[in-house]
């Protein structure tokens, strides 16, 4: 990695017209989105490749970032998400014998703006007194107030449905488990069960989903149908599937009506499971509402009431459900202990339930796998159900 002064001058700008300077590196160029930030302390390489990143410059708050390097099996995705990259310090080496390639190259080879050398720390504070707002960085042309006008006339996060640019193109079948040395404390059963043709089918849709979730489900012994995000209830219905996952995804969850009257469709003919977008969808899904929340939860340590225990999870949210706008037989099963937010929800006539985080921490911790045994429990009595 070349020292800082080699690299070029870089600017990041506000909409609010605050201006952040610093180093450019990664892809040189200029890019906008919404500047929010993430917690975590790793994980920095499952971040950009989250699609749930789609549209918004992720700052993280760690001090040096890039210290493992990056590695093919870590990506959550085909390709990086995050419109940038800020960082206070990015690691000259990369020590990790998992390592492939170092971050700036990583960042080059997938398009990814970065910019380094600024304050995070006075920048994450900014953005939490004022909000997340929308952002552009250049490191080829630092003109202040151009960079602002680009910022504020770029892309809203509030009405823009962003699943249809991050969902896949047609149905595919996914069959990849995880690697079960990673969940050796944490697994509540036994992982790495093999899909057979008479294993219970799940249709899981793809709002941005990410591949741990996937893994997670076919190393519980589950054959997983993968279907765009517009996929109607009906063809749905026809896969004929022992149960629905919704996913996780970027946007606003209300601007996803398809996806909103789908499962308002599909409610009490399988059992439901949805995590993060995938749980606004399922809230909006009864009636409920959602609100843009004011610099969201990102990172791998919020924590959140459950069951009478405290879990420490993984987020990535920026919109969240409205507690009072859910009906009666919706119950809130988890509560964010740091501003009281509706964290989970359970609709037992409907056989529906949904979190707000994401328990299958990539990147993050692993106090919620519990939440894939309850899907599949659920989902292994229906599909007993309709095989006798």
């Amino acid at each position: 990695m070349p020292e800082t002064m080699t690299l070029p001058p870089a600017l990041l700008a506000l909409e609010d017209g605050s201006t952040w300077p610093g180093f450019g590196f990664g892809k040189i160029g200029e890019t906008t989105g919404e500047v929010v930030f993430n917690t975590s302390m790793t994980g920095y390489q499952e971040v950009i490749t989250d699609p749930s990143y789609h549209g918004q410059i992720v700052v993280m708050t760690a001090p040096q970032i890039g210290n493992v390097g990056t590695n093919p099996e870590d990506d959550e995705s085909y390709r990086a998400w995050v419109a940038g990259f800020v960082v206070r310090e990015l690691s000259p080496i990369a020590s990790n014998y998992r390592s492939r390639k170092p971050l700036d190259e990583y960042l080059k080879d997938h398009g990814v703006v970065g910019i380094m050398g600024l304050s995070t720390r006075a920048l994450v504070k900014h953005i939490r007194e004022k909000g997340a707002m929308r952002g552009a960085i250049s490191s080829v042309n630092t003109d202040a107030a151009r960079l602002i006008e680009m910022a504020r006339a770029s892309r809203d996060m509030n009405g823009a449905d962003l699943a249809r640019e991050v969902t896949c193109d047609e149905p595919y079948r996914w069959v990849e488990g995880v690697d079960a040395q990673w969940y050796i404390e944490s697994a509540t059963r036994p992982l790495s069960s093999a899909p057979s043709t008479t294993s219970p089918h799940i249709v899981a849709f793809d709002f941005g989903i990410k591949r741990n979730i996937l893994r997670l489900l076919a190393s519980r012994g589950c054959r997983i149908t993968v279907v765009p995000a517009t996929t109607t209830a009906e063809e749905v219905l026809a896969m004929q599937p022992d149960g629905v996952f919704l996913s996780n995804g970027p946007g606003d969850p209300a601007a996803c009506t398809y996806a909103i009257e789908t499962t308002r469709r599909l409610l009490g003919r399988a059992p439901i499971f949805g995590i993060c977008l995938g749980h606004q969808i399922l809230g909006l899904a009864l009636g409920g509402r959602t609100y843009k929340m004011k610099f969201g939860h990102r990172g791998g340590n919020q924590p959140v009431l459950a069951n009478g225990h405290v879990e420490i999870s993984s987020h990535n949210h920026g919109f969240a459900v409205h507690a009072d706008s859910l009906p009666p037989e919706a119950e809130i099963t988890h509560v964010n202990l740091n501003d009281g937010c509706v964290e989970g929800l359970r609709v037992p006539t409907l056989n529906a339930f949904s979190v707000q985080y994401h328990p299958e921490a990539s990147p993050g911790p692993h106090d919620a796998n519990y939440l894939f045994d309850q899907f599949m429990d659920a989902v292994r009595a229906h599909w007993r159900s309709h095989s006798e």
